[in-house]
């Protein structure tokens, strides 16, 4: 249902966002005798505040193209290795850029939970860059859940833990979780039900 609201919210704004664009064309105008005055400045800056809380952002890219770990550089590539319809995990594989053709000794598996809530995973690129110095970095990639089909059923807190679980038994033991900002509490819960199973791929911390 809020999905719905969302999208009747944007439906209704777009003949709004039509007519300021068109206003802020000509408030901007270098034509427009009225340009350089402060009035119409101001409505010009009012007029891209308006287009910039309405409009509707797609997904960046992830944009990480190289890292560096104990002075050899990697060319990063992001893959998706496991996938279901709420959610892909990325992983950051890394290739040595020019004479440096060695095999990389194995990293430290970490893997960052990012928020599900309205937000996109690569928000978090920052912290991955700073992780793919010295770790092997996975993350979880949600989907929008306006583009999962319903036959899909629902997604609720009981599947969100169930997922986490999933996904830290598919790295493996001995990896590192890093939950950002509202996964907290459902990685704590699911890191406990694993550790109540005595499951191998509890993470080490």
């Amino acid at each position: 249902m809020l999905y719905s609201m969302v999208e009747m919210q944007r439906a209704a704004l777009a003949p709004m966002r039509a007519m300021n664009s068109f206003n802020g064309f000509w408030l901007k105008n270098p034509l427009n005798p009225f340009a350089n005055i402060g009035m119409v400045k101001q409505m010009a800056a009012a007029s891209d505040f308006f287009d910039a809380v309405t409009k509707n952002y797609g997904k960046p890219e992830w944009r990480i193209e190289k890292a560096t770990t104990n002075g050899i550089e990697y060319r990063i590539t992001p893959s998706i290795v496991w996938q279901k319809p709420w959610c892909n995990l990325v992983n950051f594989a890394r290739t040595p850029i020019g004479k440096s053709k060695s095999k990389s000794a194995a990293l430290p598996k970490v893997l960052i939970v990012a928020p599900l809530s309205g937000h996109y995973a690569t928000l978090l690129r920052g912290t991955v860059e700073t992780y793919l110095q010295d770790h092997d970095v996975y993350i979880t990639d949600w989907a929008d859940a306006q583009s999962v089909p319903l036959l899909e059923g629902r997604f609720d807190l009981d599947d969100y833990i169930e997922y986490v679980r999933e996904i830290i038994s598919f790295i493996g033991p001995n990896c590192h979780v890093l939950a950002v900002c509202q996964p907290g509490p459902p990685v704590l819960a699911a890191i406990a039900m694993m550790s109540e199973d005595e499951d191998p791929c509890v993470p080490s911390s």
